[in-house]
This record gives C-alpha cells, structure tokens and sequence, in this order.
C-alpha cells in the first residue's frame, strides 16, 4: 500500500526539482546571450550571433530548447530623433532562435520606434531598459514550454519566460553585418 504512495512522492519530487533546474537554465541562457553579445566589441556580425546562440543551445542542453522555445535579442538604441515629440528608443535589429514561432517579440520588432516616440519607455515588463545615446544595450527575451520528465496528463505545462539585458561594452559600430553571408535568424 505504501509503494503507489511513496513513488508519487518520488515523482513528484523528481518533477519539481527538473522544473526548477529548467527555470535556471533558461535564466542562464537569457544572461549568457545578453552579457555575450554585448561583449561583441569590434562591431557585430551574423557570426557573432550564431556564435552566442550556439552558447545558448550549449547551456540549454537537456532542455530540448530549440523546438519548445524561442529566444529573442534585440539591439536596444537611442532612435537619435531631435525633435521631444519622436525622440525614444529604437530596435534596431533583432534576431530570434528557437523554432516555436507562437513566441512573438513581447515589446516590438525590428526598426520599431525609429522615427517615433514609440518605444520612448524602452523595454521589459516592470523597470523599462533603455539605452544611452551612442551606444546599444542588448536585451534578451527567452520563452520555453517545459517539457515534464512525467506524463503531462496531471497538468498543462507551464511557460518559462525570462528576459535580460547587458550594455554593450566598447562598441563604437552597433550595426550588424553579414560579411560571411551566414543564415539570418530573422524573427517571422
């Protein structure tokens, strides 16, 4: 009579700690992507952000990430708009890796808040993020449907959602480039 009992406490147990380690490791690859590419200093290139994914998927290994989760990175600037009225933040570019494509950009997509004040508050829930004049900040969005190591017929998953954002440091071109003509992970 104990067995039925104490293998649903073992179960269970089991569940909460993968559920916690998933949390951690998607947290990880939201800091890791974020403080990486913001490291980039020389100017930023497609290569940069295949090399800061391939951290990422190295990091979430065990998650099976890339077909129950997305990851955005978005280049955060002054849209250098002198006129108060349209003078914000801008995207500049974004790029998204994962191939759950429900998981939309939360905050805007690429160019928004160029030529308005849009973005003006910049980005994230809570404390906005925004980026000083003459300089970038990389800002991450994670999304991940977990996947339990037990039956999903008890409950519906939860969504682990984390974001974070880094400085770029030392950059003076925020542009990207594609000088080896490498696949974009465009966010569609």
């Amino acid at each position: 009579m104990a067995v039925p009992l104490f293998l649903t406490l073992v179960l269970t147990g089991l569940e909460l700690a993968n559920l916690a380690l998933s949390h951690m490791r998607v947290s990880q690859m939201a800091m890791s992507v974020a403080d990486n590419a913001g490291r980039v200093t020389a100017g930023i290139d497609e290569a940069n952000i295949h090399e800061v994914f391939a951290g990422a998927e190295v990091i979430g290994e065990g998650l099976n990430f890339k077909p129950h989760g997305r990851m955005v990175l978005s280049s955060l600037e002054d849209n250098r708009q002198t006129n108060d009225a349209r003078r914000g933040q801008t995207i500049r570019w974004q790029r998204c890796w994962g191939e759950d494509r429900a998981v939309k950009p939360a905050y805007g997509k690429e160019g928004d808040g160029a030529n308005n004040a849009s973005l003006k508050d910049g980005l994230g829930s809570g404390a906005r993020i925004t980026a000083a004049t003459g300089t970038a900040v990389m800002f991450v969005e994670v999304e991940y449907k977990y996947q339990p190591l037990v039956s999903t017929a008890f409950f519906d998953p939860p969504t682990i959602r984390y974001e974070s954002a880094f400085n770029v440091r030392g950059r003076q071109n925020n542009a990207l480039s594609n000088t080896q003509g490498l696949t974009v992970y465009r966010c569609t």
